[in-house]
């Protein structure tokens, strides 16, 4: 298993990043990373996500949801080709740290027969790209927040 970890914090409550997080169509408008999202969140549904980190071409799957608890934890499971090949558990988890702001963390975990073979090639571009949508979201929370 393989992880990519970030986080950010974001001065606003978490009610209010959980709502831009939750607004799947207002996506394209701000989202360098996740181009597109859509589904229902919540445990057992699928999403439809297209994802493009930069200089990357884009990728569409339909990762199941794991968890979706408000305010809290974003949570879906999806996998490239078949369960167990190449498989990432994605997550966003929010966390109050006190004068009103957010820890914003962002994180996957990879598991499957083919990471060994791919995660070396794609890990800084996804971690990237995962920085860049932490900062869009401060961004669009903190000016529209206030």
């Amino acid at each position: 298993m393989h992880q990519i970890v970030t986080e950010i914090d974001i001065a606003v409550s978490p009610g209010r990043v959980w709502s831009i997080l939750m607004d799947f169509p207002a996506y394209p408008q701000w989202n360098p990373f996740i181009r597109s999202l859509s589904g229902v969140a919540k445990p057992g549904e699928k999403l439809r996500a297209t994802i493009q980190p930069e200089e990357r071409r884009a990728m569409t799957f339909r990762p199941r949801v794991l968890k979706a608890e408000n305010q809290q934890e974003l949570r879906w499971l999806g996998h490239l080709g078949f369960p167990g090949l190449f498989d990432g558990e994605h997550y966003f988890q929010l966390t109050t740290i006190g004068n009103g702001y957010t820890r914003f963390t962002q994180g996957e975990q990879f598991s499957g027969i083919l990471v060994g073979m791919f995660i070396s090639s794609m890990e800084a571009a996804t971690k990237a790209g995962f920085n860049a949508m932490n900062q869009a979201l401060k961004n669009r929370a903190e000016v529209n927040g206030k």
